[in-house]
């Protein structure tokens, strides 16, 4: 695994979503339930940042048309997504955030 420090956990607040940009691709980091997941910044029906879409209870809903996407899997839960979006694995150490995005 190829972990990289994204940022701080304590940059990322509850039930938030946040852009970072970790070896080139563009990453959505979520906070919730207690969480911190990772998953490609762009929904897979409209092609949009996810990180400008709200989180709750585990999921990110898109801006744009309201797909929902599991945080935990990046399957989508809502239409008009039909597809999944890629997710990468998180580990947080102390206050840092570390995503792969390689795996």
């Amino acid at each position: 695994m190829s972990f990289v420090r994204v940022c701080a956990l304590s940059d990322l607040a509850d039930d938030s979503a946040t852009a970072f940009e970790v070896d080139g691709v563009a990453v959505c980091l979520a906070r919730s339930q207690g969480e911190v997941l990772a998953l490609l910044d762009e929904c897979s029906h409209a092609e949009v940042a996810l990180s400008d879409g709200e989180v709750h209870a585990g999921t990110v809903e898109c801006w744009l048309h309201g797909s929902r996407f599991d945080l935990r899997t990046g399957k989508p839960i809502g239409p008009p997504a039909t597809e999944a979006v890629t997710t990468y694995p998180v580990r947080v150490d102390g206050d840092d955030v570390l995503v792969d995005v390689k795996e």
